[in-house]
């Protein structure tokens, strides 16, 4: 095939022949071919290679993060007309010149090929044929273009659309006020349990699409209301909530008024775990709480609300449940199974990361909060001492790559000193042959885990995208933690984001350490499943790192399934091809997580109610501490490059 007929071919479709070797490109093609059809072909191809990068920055435009808002209507004619300007205009001529002047005018300068002369007159019917064939071909793929970018764009706003008229429709009214979102309103399912309650935990992505919305009615009365479940007695039996407990859930009842049976009222009926599958308190409620307080106050300008006594109050208990003396000698904070976002037994017990990064979290929001008095001087020296030792420990003990894992390979063990270098005895036949496969030779991430001789390799979403909006990461970890999120996307997003840990638990390890949970199957549920609602959170700290490619291409691959499948709570298999097999459908977080991200792409400037910064204080204390610890032998020179932010 000649040059010039292969380059006719690429334009009309075979567009990777302009990127690779291929025999249609040959050394025999380019001697036998004239330098008059060398030049036409290689123009062509250049203005075709313009035609594709212009027509993928339209595309973007249309389909990209702009179009994240609900109510904005496709103009087909006009997309149509800015696509078919944008073809005409790279291509160098106009259609009523038939592009044949550029032609004519270059032909007449041909030197003699080979002792022959081309004859012009020849040369210029032939490729002008060429280019005319061209030219309605760049019209045609660019009317067609368009039309598909519109149609997409149109599909995309209404599963926009779909999902707030569904948001709106799970609202929970008490006393004709808006509260909160219930869990799920699946109407295939008959067996409600409790996803017809309304959680603290599944409400804040609820919570945050309305304060983008401009819609604070509802987080304000949220937030006053749950303070008002908050336990605020301190009591010694073992069946009671801690003082400053949040509860997980609640509902609103409607019962009869004592002595008239004829008349009713609605309370709000709280559960703290009691009636929770496993009888496990929510420890990440009261964390979440703070951090949605604050995110009211910065979206709404309100901040009547955080300085009120009894919200100020409810702040510093929360802060004073965490923060309780105890048996642990670790800054992190200790928790059971079952206490958060997983919560089912799934082995992630002591110092789970995704407590660890919510509770850092909090800490931040909350000492940002907390008025200025005397009562408070205590609290905020506490508070500010923990922030500084946990950011340090996740930051030194939790964090692994290739050359963490190679320090560990080579750890000795049973070092007794203030100076050992395996402080928590791990052995290194603890590191997993997966481990040694998966790890990329560029990112890293947080472990799930650490306690005494045990490291929890697996990688935890929620924990690590946390840490990196929450600042509990450093800079340098928090791009090598979307690092490996790009190098292991596969694994981690496939066919449904995103995956909520990674690996799954299987055979004799599975039944041991969930209790051979039917619903904790591998590869499901909480046993790395697939949950859509984690895209808020991973959005959140792309914005963050300045990386929205990598949350904006996550949410194309779920806006191809999720509505089509009906908004489920998870998807199953290692490549999230299936719903889940008891997942709810229509639930709720799956969908304000969708919204919330396409409303966070479409405007990354109000990430930063979500954001937390360390300030010079915070930063200042922390190398204090590190320079001042008598305890820390091992000192380098250059830690405060190393884990200060």
């Amino acid at each position: 095939m000649g040059t010039s007929e292969a380059v006719l071919q690429v334009l009309s479709g075979a567009v990777p022949r302009l990127f690779h070797s291929d025999s249609s490109f040959s050394m025999s093609d380019s001697i036998h071919a004239s330098k008059f059809r060398l030049k036409c072909s290689r123009k062509r191809a250049s203005r075709y290679l313009q035609f594709l990068k212009c027509s993928s920055v339209l595309q973007y435009g249309v389909r990209g993060i702009g179009s994240g808002v609900p109510n904005k209507k496709a103009d087909l004619s006009s997309l149509q007309i800015c696509k078919c300007q944008k073809s005409e205009s790279v291509s160098g001529v106009t259609t009523e010149d038939g592009n044949g002047a550029w032609f004519v005018d270059n032909a007449k300068n041909l030197n003699p090929i080979n002792g022959m002369m081309n004859t012009s007159n020849v040369l210029e019917f032939q490729d002008l044929q060429h280019l005319k064939q061209e030219n309605e071909d760049l019209k045609s793929n660019s009317a067609n273009g368009a039309l598909r970018d519109t149609f997409h764009k149109i599909s995309v706003d209404s599963i926009e659309d779909e999902a707030w008229d569904l948001l709106r429709e799970s609202v929970v009214y008490y006393c004709g006020s808006p509260i909160g979102t219930i869990a799920a309103k699946d109407p295939t399912s008959s067996n409600t349990l409790n996803y017809d309650q309304v959680f603290i935990r599944d409400f804040i992505p609820s919570g945050i699409a309305f304060l983008l919305k401009g819609e604070y009615d509802i987080v304000r009365n949220f937030i006053l209301h749950t303070l008002q479940l908050q336990s605020w007695e301190k009591t010694m039996d073992c069946h009671s909530p801690g003082q400053g407990l949040m509860p997980a859930s609640f509902k609103v009842r409607t019962v009869p008024l004592d002595g008239d049976d004829s008349a009713t009222e609605e309370v709000l009926d709280p559960d703290f775990g009691e009636a929770a599958i496993g009888r496990v308190a929510p420890v990440d409620s009261g964390l979440w709480w703070i951090i949605l307080l604050r995110a009211y106050g910065k979206c709404s300008g309100d901040l009547s609300v955080q300085e009120r006594v009894d919200v100020q109050t409810g702040i510093k208990m929360i802060l004073r449940l965490c923060i309780a003396d105890g048996f642990d000698m670790f800054p992190t904070l200790l928790v059971t199974d079952g206490s958060c976002m997983i919560d089912r037994r799934m082995g992630i017990h002591g110092h789970p990361l995704e407590i660890q990064a919510l509770f850092y979290s909090a800490l931040l929001c909350a000492r940002e909060m907390l008025a200025p008095e005397d009562g408070s001087a205590d609290l905020l020296r506490a508070l500010n001492n923990r922030l500084v030792a946990l950011s340090f420990h996740i930051r030194e003990y939790y964090w692994v790559d290739m050359k963490k894992l190679n320090e560990i390979y080579r750890y000795k063990t049973e070092e007794y000193s203030y100076d050992a270098v395996n402080k928590f005895n791990i052995y290194p036949d603890q590191i997993s042959p997966w481990l040694v496969e998966w790890m990329p030779n560029k990112g890293g991430y947080l472990i799930g885990n650490l306690q005494p001789a045990h490291m929890d390799f697996r990688f935890f979403s929620l924990g690590n995208l946390w840490s990196v909006a929450s600042g509990l990461a450093t800079m340098d970890q928090s791009h090598a933690i979307l690092d490996l999120i790009e190098a292991k996307w596969v694994d981690l997003v496939a066919g449904m984001p995103f995956k909520i840990c990674y690996p799954a638990l299987e055979g004799q390890e599975w039944q041991i350490i969930t209790g051979s949970d039917p619903k904790n199957t591998p590869w499901s549920y909480h046993n790395a499943g697939a949950w859509p609602t984690l895209l808020w959170q991973l959005t959140v700290a792309c914005i963050k790192m300045d990386r929205p490619e990598i949350a904006a291409k996550a949410v194309e691959v779920a806006e191809k399934r999720i509505s089509q499948d009906k908004w489920p709570e998870y998807y199953d298999t290692k490549r999230g091809r299936f719903i889940g097999k008891q997942s709810r459908l229509f639930q709720t977080w799956s969908i304000a997580g969708y919204l919330v991200a396409k409303l966070l792409l479409a405007d990354p400037s109000k990430a930063k109610i979500l954001i937390t910064e360390e300030d010079s204080e915070l930063v200042n204390a922390f190398s204090c501490m590190i320079s001042a610890n008598p305890r820390r032998k091992r000192g380098r020179k250059d830690l405060k490059q190393t884990y200060i932010v």
